[in-house]
């Protein structure tokens, strides 16, 4: 496989998910201690759901926070992913929980949503941000097919601060990561790309910045596991009568 120096970034993170779907959803246990379903727990009780709320899960990847959506809200959710292996992993786990009427998973981009404006109440992106090619792009994208009163959630990697933790997160990521996507997924450069795309990517106040940048408002950023991830919550602005 070529590595991101020599394509466009959007057509290698579309081979990179596109072979890892099979391992994906053992990785991310691995990766996250299985951490990653206390976040999306936690970001749950603060997007506060009601029963006919209905949302757009972008990047949904094997639908895991789709299917939380789904089984909170009676509401239809869609899932959007540009990865054809992830969608297909995605639906049969939507499938076997019998949630197929009341969720609707579409291969599209990111950055062109299918969607009219003010479509729905809520517009989800999770670990999907820093891989995108533009996320100030994909942010106002999912600020406009959000109703006025709605909101775009990110729940994404972030970057900690404080030492010596900080040290010894940069060392797992780039050092230990790789590794253990090697030895559980058979793919040592596909795992070490995930944590370069950290680098370049907001930290926490400046994503914070960039929701309130682009109109969002009532912006919200909480630290998750001293600072690993970052949850960030911004306001589509309801206009006056």
């Amino acid at each position: 496989m070529s590595n991101s120096t020599s394509e466009p970034k959007e057509q290698f993170v579309h081979s990179v998910f596109e072979s890892i779907a099979p391992k994906y959803d053992r990785m991310n246990d691995i990766i996250s201690f299985r951490r990653h379903k206390a976040w999306r727990k936690f970001t749950m009780a603060k997007m506060k759901m009601s029963p006919e709320d209905t949302a757009i899960d972008l990047c949904c990847g094997t639908c895991d926070w789709t299917i939380s959506m789904a089984q909170t809200s009676g509401g239809h959710i869609t899932g959007l992913d540009f990865s054809e292996n992830m969608l297909q992993f995605g639906s049969r786990k939507v499938n076997e929980l019998g949630l197929g009427d009341r969720i609707s998973l579409v291969q599209g981009n990111a950055m062109a949503l299918p969607f009219e404006d003010n479509t729905f109440h809520y517009a989800t992106i999770g670990f999907g941000l820093r891989n995108v090619p533009d996320l100030h792009q994909v942010l106002r994208e999912m600020q406009r097919v959000v109703k006025p009163g709605g909101m775009v959630v990110c729940l994404e990697l972030s970057k900690p601060t404080w030492q010596p933790f900080k040290g010894i997160y940069y060392f797992y990521f780039k050092k230990v990561l790789p590794l253990l996507g090697k030895l559980f997924a058979k793919r040592y450069e596909q795992y070490k790309w995930l944590p370069d795309s950290l680098s370049a990517f907001p930290g926490r106040e400046e994503l914070a910045q960039i929701f309130r940048d682009i109109g969002l408002k009532k912006v919200e950023a909480y630290p998750l596991t001293g600072g690993v991830v970052a949850l960030h919550i911004g306001t589509k602005e309801t206009p006056y009568a």
